[in-house]
């Protein structure tokens, strides 16, 4: 039977709902904006970590632009991708955070090679991390993500990927750059030779520094909650890996699970660290929170499959991603299996949305209410750089 072709695009047209996050009852105090302040340009220095801020009551989101007349972001969205448009990120912020963050990653850690400068500048941390966190008091707590997120790269770049990486001896590689977030406590004969070897490469120059500057100004459980995550990236890492080593094409089902570990969770799960307060470690943990946070991490490292998918099958060998998974099992040509993918991704959202406005529901308290908000609204502003970034990404010519 013939194609129907993708549904349209699905957007929410409720102002409330343009900056991101979850709708529906009980998520009225999730509305929340960041007060316009003067941007910080001082240079970050170590300070204690900040109190968490008393919650002040809703405040109305800004209108969105006239929709008859949008301004419209670079690039386009996968059609039939269910998503939420966003304002442009600050452009003050961004510059500062990427003249900030230029610095920090070429002189204070050298953590990639000149010649590789031009794609540290496309990547667009800048505009990445503003877009991903608007409600950021300063620029300071704004460059404690986007130290991370830089690092983070260097360690999937560097160990895993086309920039030196392999899967053989990855394993080894990961648990020794781990330390660098997690430090070994080891006898004072051998913990000179451990401290030398986090100096040894870029990756492992970057988790340190960058970590250094995250515990300085997050609460000890915040810093646990982070080294946990990370724990949990690294062991998605070593898993596709193992693939690639044997040649294994997982099921759908298992490369869904690998990509509950390998993908972004690290990144919104530090939204209140970032947002200058804390969510207490035991509603963090409270299962109902932590599916919601789970959910947002694998629709968003989908996201990341479908926009990089072109990018991916024009690399050396056989990258796995969502869309040559689906189609290689189930049959499906390249295109059906794109737009399957496109609506596994979509099924993710809705039960991340519905599972955040039941969890706000059910615990209206206010560090929950905005650390849900600040989720929701990292998860819209990851589709917005994937989408903007066309300097990495291209859609396939499905439609």
């Amino acid at each position: 039977m013939p194609d129907p072709g993708p549904s349209p695009v699905q957007t929410s047209p409720a102002p409330a709902r343009i900056l991101g996050g979850p709708t529906g009852l009980g998520t009225a105090s999730l509305r929340l904006c960041r007060q316009a302040e003067p941007l910080v340009v001082i240079e970050p220095v170590p300070v204690a970590p900040a109190p968490a801020p008393a919650l002040a009551e809703p405040v109305a989101v800004p209108e969105p632009p006239d929709p008859a007349e949008p301004a419209a972001p670079a690039g386009r969205p996968v059609p039939g991708l269910y998503h939420h448009p966003v304002q442009e990120p600050d452009p003050a912020r961004v510059e500062e955070v990427g003249r900030r963050i230029k610095t920090w990653a070429v002189d204070e850690v050298q953590a990639f090679p000149p010649e590789w400068q031009d794609q540290f500048d496309g990547f667009s941390v800048g505009r990445y991390m503003v877009a991903c966190h608007p409600d950021a008091p300063t620029v300071d707590h704004l460059m404690i993500a986007t130290r991370l997120m830089v690092a983070e790269n260097a360690v999937d770049d560097c160990y895993c990927e086309d920039h030196g990486g392999s899967p053989v001896g990855l394993g080894s590689r990961l648990l020794l750059a781990h330390t660098a977030l997690d430090p070994l406590h080891t006898t004072k004969d051998y913990a000179p030779q451990w401290e030398e070897s986090l100096q040894s490469d870029g990756p492992r120059r970057a988790y340190r520094s960058a970590m250094e500057y995250f515990v300085r100004q997050s609460t000890p459980s915040q810093a646990d909650r982070f080294r946990h995550d990370m724990a949990r990236l690294h062991l998605g890492y070593l898993a596709e890996a193992a693939w690639a080593e044997t040649d294994h094409l997982p099921e759908v089902w298992e490369y869904l699970a690998m990509r509950q570990f390998n993908n972004f969770r690290p990144c919104p799960t530090i939204t209140d660290t970032v947002g200058g307060y804390e969510l207490p470690a035991d509603l963090h943990a409270q299962p109902a929170m932590q599916r919601v946070i789970a959910l947002a991490g694998n629709a968003t490292t989908i996201v990341n499959d479908l926009y990089s998918y072109t990018k991916e099958l024009d690399s050396p060998g056989r990258h796995l991603n969502l869309p040559v998974v689906i189609a290689e099992r189930d049959g499906l040509s390249d295109r059906d299996g794109y737009l399957k993918a496109v609506a596994v991704h979509n099924d993710l959202m809705h039960d991340f949305e519905a599972e955040a406005a039941a969890l706000a529901a059910a615990c209206p308290v206010p560090s929950v209410l905005r650390f849900l908000r600040g989720v929701a609204v990292w998860v819209d502003g990851n589709h917005y750089w994937h989408q903007t970034n066309t300097y990495r990404y291209s859609l396939p010519d499905f439609w």
